[in-house]
């Protein structure tokens, strides 16, 4: 017995985490430039138009700022009428106030270019004035354009204004930036003015739909100057809602942040379509959360105008509660500051928490090579110490399962949002250990394995097809204020939910490969991984493209394995075929539903056959994306394909070092290197098709690592029982029959029921660890003889 088993896995769980600590600052950068998930949502309506729409649009202004004293105006369009959260993200960390109103006009993601021309602007670089409306001509509309055409948002800017007039209606602006959300395509404006409360009357019955820039609240301002400033946009809002046309429904908007912040905002909603209760949107499939997009769409849908697919939004509605008492306005009141101050907080925590996950592990499997190697204990104590490091690896692989049950208990609304979350994560990965460890099967190998990954895969999958509640605001979930992913699974929940499927379906039919049904045990792999496909794509609920991509290849290689037919390039290019016909097909018939319940799966199979180029916009962004998170730090640029290409040598070549320090292990359970492998298939394939790929596997690493250097400490402790720990074998041989048989070290399977390449058990009994053990054994021998 050598130290090859643990170091060899050390090595790969630092080479895996240190990809795994570039995951929280790269994908807060590559975040912007991710479209979200959002469904269309668009309603069919007759061509007339049937009533009218108002959209008072503001910034900076969060579900913290409204309160009866100071926003009283506020405070009862929220009593009388429907509210939500609102995602602002745009294209740059920080939405200012024209990206928001450029979104408006376009549908889609915008934004203004810097001073200097790009179309990304800086952090720390102010928020640009709208461009002023000259002769009816925004100035700098051309400026405007060709930023969007650069960013490959397929943001088309004056779609808004383009598609009324097509139909027509027309649309009245007051304010600067009320102009760039009413522009035409050619950045004409024909009916526009500043804001004025002697004008509103009859700016608001001008036409069917009215946009309101009524300014926003910037950062700067603190204390009192920022109390002051807030009550006088609540002022104004009041003045819009009072000169609107009755019949009229009226959205008010934060849309924008405050300047440099990013965070949820504010949206609620009063009119004929809005009673009291919480707005929702098909964007997000979340009650009470709406994204900017969803403006535009909704201005149109009310408005009684039909709305091209192209538009990338959803028609808001109202969730009613019935009656408008300022009890239960206090309570919606609530649940939308929990939605705010969760995502907000959360996002500080996310890069310390997968840090110290991160050390915290390869601090863990330092001290046990320590243990191993003699350095720390005495050879008394050290097996005692390694099943200390077992339970620790049991636990570490349990953590991600339990970032997303923390959500369960409101963590954010204490002092100390990190010692809550903490403490909920500790308690909720306690459990799971237990669990795991001290029933009848914590004292086998695979036992915690398959606990620890049913647990992981039962609250990914429920909370998947509930509604994505847990994931929302988690360490180690979704991130709405970012506005990549609302519902269904994104990169890091995939990753964690796909390594926790392949591991359950390795034990499972390691079980029946030790019993010599070959067949059953592939087919039950087969079967647990069509159903953890099937749950991330169905549009319904994973909604996830990199999904049915990767996992069909994956399936199709552990159940060959196990059933011994080699895999030669032209079945490989077979199942490449298959598995794009397969993710088509599911786009296809995604397409055919109804618009409003569409998938981003079904509108990309339609840009796809539209010809307008949006798919190939789609992709080359998501490729782009991919490759500024891989190569954001250039001293670890190829770590992760390094990484992957070197496990997969390893593994996939039986005479390999790395496969033969692990061959104990193997000829113990002879479905793990099939798994193994099966799990870097999927792995490997997520990693080049998903947009900031290079999550998964390092994310992957997190669960597979831990448990896999579980499994490989029980063996090695199993085998490290000397002479000495052990009763001096029976000379009986029934009786030393018997024993061999409660011997937990000699549970060997046969041949028989191996899968080809797996590998033939040993029937000696384990050797000692180490030479001084191996000398002190033959002396022992010696004495005997």
């Amino acid at each position: 017995m050598t130290l090859a088993p643990v170091r060899r896995l050390l090595a790969l769980l630092g080479v895996l985490f240190g990809a795994l600590l570039l995951l929280p600052s790269q994908a807060a950068q590559a975040a912007p430039s991710s479209t979200h998930t959002a469904l269309p949502g668009v309603q069919s309506a007759q061509a007339d138009p049937s009533g009218a729409t108002v959209l008072v649009g503001t910034g900076g202004i969060t579900w913290s700022d409204v309160d009866p004293e100071v926003t009283p105006r506020l405070w009862e369009l929220l009593r009388d009428g429907s509210g939500a959260a609102l995602t602002v993200r745009s294209v740059n960390t920080s939405t200012c106030p024209v990206d928001a109103w450029l979104g408006v006009s376009a549908g889609e993601r915008a934004a203004a270019p810097s001073a200097d021309g790009n179309p990304r602007r800086a952090s720390w670089e102010p928020c640009p004035e709208p461009s002023p409306v000259v002769d009816g001509q925004v100035e700098e509309w051309d400026d405007y354009t060709e930023a969007a055409e650069a960013l490959r948002f397929n943001a088309q800017l004056g779609s808004l204004g383009d598609i009324a007039a097509e139909q027509g209606v027309c649309i009245s602006a007051v304010g600067p930036g009320a102009a760039l959300g009413a522009a035409r395509g050619d950045g004409s404006v024909e009916r526009t003015t500043a804001y004025d409360p002697t004008v509103l009357p009859e700016a608001l019955t001008d036409c069917p739909i009215t946009l309101v820039d009524v300014g926003s609240l910037p950062q700067a301002l603190e204390g009192e100057p920022r109390t002051e400033a807030l009550a006088e946009l609540d002022a104004r809002i009041g003045e819009v809602v009072d000169a609107a046309p009755a019949g009229a429904n009226v959205i008010v908007a934060s849309m924008a942040d405050d300047g440099r912040e990013s965070r949820l905002r504010m949206v609620v909603a009063r009119g004929p379509d809005f009673g009291a209760g919480v707005l929702v949107s098909p964007s997000t499939r979340q009650p009470g959360l709406v994204v900017n997009n969803d403006l535009t769409t909704s201005l149109l849908g009310l408005t009684g105008l039909e709305i091209p697919s192209r538009l990338n939004g959803g028609v808001i509605s109202s969730e009613s509660a019935g009656v408008n008492s300022e009890e239960l306005a206090q309570e919606r009141w609530q649940e939308l500051v929990d939605y705010d101050l969760a995502s907000f907080k959360i996002r500080s925590l996310v890069p310390p928490f997968f840090q110290a996950f991160a050390y915290g592990q390869l601090v863990i499997y330092l001290l046990v090579l320590l243990v191993w190697k003699g350095k720390l204990g005495s050879p008394e104590t050290r097996g005692r110490w390694l099943d200390v490091a077992r339970v620790v690896a049991v636990s570490a692989a349990a953590v991600p399962a339990a970032t997303f049950l923390a959500n369960i208990v409101p963590w954010w609304r204490v002092s100390w949002p990190m010692v809550a979350i903490v403490a909920s994560v500790a308690a909720w990965t306690a459990i799971i250990a237990i669990l795991a460890l001290c029933g009848p099967w914590g004292h086998t190998g695979l036992g915690p394995v398959a606990v620890v990954s049913a647990v992981t895969v039962l609250v990914i999958g429920v909370d998947v097809m509930t509604g994505s509640r847990l994931q929302l605001s988690s360490l180690m979930g979704l991130q709405p204020a970012i506005g990549g992913r609302y519902f269904g699974m994104g990169n890091v929940p995939f990753a964690l939910f796909i390594t926790s499927a392949i591991l359950l379906a390795t034990v499972v039919a390691n079980v029946l490969l030790v019993r010599g049904r070959r067949t059953a045990a592939a087919g039950a792999a087969g079967a647990i991984l069509v159903v953890a496909l099937i749950v991330n794509g169905a549009p319904m609920w994973g909604a996830d493209a990199g999904g049915p991509l990767s996992l069909p290849p994956a399936i199709a290689f552990l159940v060959l394995t196990i059933l011994g037919i080699r895999l030669t390039w032209g079945r490989w290019l077979l199942l490449f075929a298959v598995t794009g016909l397969l993710f088509l097909s599911v786009a296809f018939l995604d397409s055919l539903r109804p618009i409003e319940s569409q998938s981003h799966l079904g509108r990309f199979f339609e840009s796809l056959t539209s010809g307008g180029g949006n798919a190939f916009d789609i992709v080359i962004r998501k490729a782009q994306q991919n490759w500024d998170v891989l190569t954001g730090n250039y001293t670890l640029t190829m770590l992760v394909p390094f990484a992957l290409a070197f496990v997969i040598y390893v593994l996939a070549r039986e005479t390999s070092w790395g496969s033969r320090a692990l061959q104990r292990s193997f000829d113990r359970y002879p479905a793990l290197r099939p798994g193994l492998l099966t799990l870097l298939v999927a792995l490997t394939i997520g990693f080049f098709v998903n947009d900031s790929g290079v999550a998964i596997p390092a994310v992957g690493a997190t669960i597979a690592v831990p448990l896999l250097i579980a499994i490989n400490v029980h063996v090695l402790r199993q085998g490290r029982l000397t002479r000495d720990e052990r009763p001096d074998p029976d000379p009986d041989p029934d009786r030393g029959g018997a024993a061999a048989a409660q011997d937990p070290a000699a549970d060997h399977p046969t041949q028989e029921g191996l899968p080809a390449g797996a590998g033939a058990a040993s029937p000696a009994a384990p050797q000692p660890a180490t030479r001084a053990e191996r000398r002190r054994a033959q002396r022992h021998d010696a004495r005997r003889a």
